[in-house]
């Protein structure tokens, strides 16, 4: 089986980066009981906490990766990701 991970780049107390971490979470438990999707592991990361994520991605956020790629940032689409994930081999 294949595995998905995806990291959530973010802050603390921006509104946008709840907003995808909720939508994140709502697309993952979804697709649990989907055969066909792969396993997910998810990971949160904070700009404050990496001076690399934060100079990379400090106008960006939240920004989503899927297997270190950057699949989206600022408002996540859900069936995109959705389909992105299904996508992954």
């Amino acid at each position: 089986m294949a595995t998905a991970f995806l990291t959530l780049i973010g802050k603390p107390g921006c509104h946008l980066c709840d907003d995808a971490r909720e939508l994140v979470d709502s697309v993952v438990t979804k697709l649990a009981d989907n055969p066909a999707a792969p396993a997910i592991v998810l990971e949160e990361r904070s700009i404050l906490d990496d001076a690399e994520l934060n100079e990379l991605y400090v106008e960006d956020i939240p920004v989503l990766l899927i297997n270190g790629k950057v699949h989206n940032y600022w408002r996540i689409d859900p069936l995109r990701l959705r389909t992105a994930l299904l996508a992954v081999r």
